[in-house]
């Protein structure tokens, strides 16, 4: 059974909620329909683009810190950065493909992805567990994605430097969706591997 406190009224490690990358994850969360505002409803790209590239920054930072402290890893923060994520990954591509920016193809492919997957969740659960843990591929897919969805959103401005920039932003959408796609390959075969491998467990067994 998990602990909430030890020595005391110190928290214990993992039970921590006040933390820098837990602050970083709820400022992301809180700037979704910030953005949404500044791109559907003022028309303000440049400030779109910072806040995507606050996003991209501050999601590579929170997991930087969470890695190099201890005090700084939580179980809240193993689930709300790839929760946050996920929004970020559904929410952004439809603005922009409503704004005009990237194709509906696009979206559709992520979201193709995403649902596919989505597919293994009662299978999960039937072994006792929630989710499996994000792998590096898969957050370097969504760093790439972070990072050139802003590139390609700059891009649409009517000079030479920004068909510059448009055509980097593509060049990292492509790479990110190729590994995204891929991370999601690897996902399965790690289903695959929780189907052989673990039983199922008794109606009411709480899941990990």
């Amino acid at each position: 059974m998990a602990r909430g406190f030890e020595h005391g009224d110190a928290p214990a490690p993992r039970d921590r909620v006040w933390t820098v990358p837990n602050a970083l994850s709820v400022i992301r969360l809180v700037l979704v329909p910030v953005f949404l505002v500044l791109l559907l409803v003022l028309h303000a790209h440049a400030w779109a683009v910072a806040v995507l590239m606050f996003s991209g920054a501050s999601d590579w930072a929170d997991g930087k810190i969470a890695r190099l402290f201890d005090n700084q890893s939580s179980r809240l923060g193993a689930l709300l950065d790839p929760l946050v994520d996920r929004i970020y990954m559904i929410v952004i591509p439809v603005a922009l493909a409503a704004a005009g920016v990237v194709p509906w193809w696009f979206v559709a492919t992520l979201l193709g992805r995403d649902a596919v997957l989505a597919t293994t969740l009662p299978l999960l659960r039937s072994r006792g567990l929630t989710a499996l843990p994000v792998t590096y591929i898969g957050k370097a897919a969504t760093f790439a994605l972070m990072s050139g969805l802003p590139l390609v959103l700059l891009g649409q401005y009517d000079a030479l430097w920004s068909r510059v920039v448009l055509a980097i932003g593509w060049g990292f959408l492509i790479w990110g969706t190729a590994m995204y796609l891929w991370s999601g390959v690897l996902y399965l075969l790690q289903v695959r591997m929780v189907a052989r491998r673990m039983p199922r467990i008794a109606s009411g067994t709480p899941a990990r």
